[in-house]
């Protein structure tokens, strides 16, 4: 599976948000200069945040951008679906919707294994978890395996 720059960029400036004061509105263009992410992209996936229940929204001067939930009601999952829609498909088809003849037919549950184990990983980790640097010890686990780190 391959991380759009869509989906990377949103997840950091989500994790930006989280680790803002509370009631604080934070500037796209500070979000935008943490994290060298260009504005005019930024704004477009704040926009789908917004959209996705994730992110309000004020405008002027003293305005910005916040989490509409708590950092640790928001999960790395929802940001990506926010911006990128169902986690797995092949070729646009939900995954549950397959079926493959013969050989290759327990393909599906090969699918559906990994969407699963996405699904635990991005589910188990909140923004507040990013944004205190402390992940959840399942996912420090997996991380601590040193086959983890193999380039596929």
């Amino acid at each position: 599976m391959k991380i759009s720059a869509r989906a990377d960029y949103a997840v950091r400036a989500a994790a930006v948000l989280a680790s803002a004061p509370a009631g604080a509105w934070v500037k796209g263009e500070q979000v935008a200069r943490e994290q060298g992410i260009p504005l005019e992209f930024l704004e477009n996936i704040l926009r789908s945040m917004r959209v996705g229940g994730l992110v309000i929204a004020q405008r002027g001067t003293d305005g910005g951008y916040a989490l509409a939930r708590s950092a640790d009601q928001i999960t790395v999952f929802e940001v990506l679906d926010a911006v990128e829609g169902p986690l797995a498909g092949v070729q646009r088809t939900p995954l549950e919707d397959l079926s493959y003849p013969g050989a290759a037919a327990r393909l599906v549950d090969v699918w559906i294994a990994m969407r699963a184990s996405m699904r635990a990983v991005l589910g188990s980790v909140t923004l507040a978890d990013l944004a205190a640097g402390e992940l959840p010890l399942s996912v420090v686990e997996i991380v601590a395996d040193p086959d983890a780190w193999i380039p596929s």
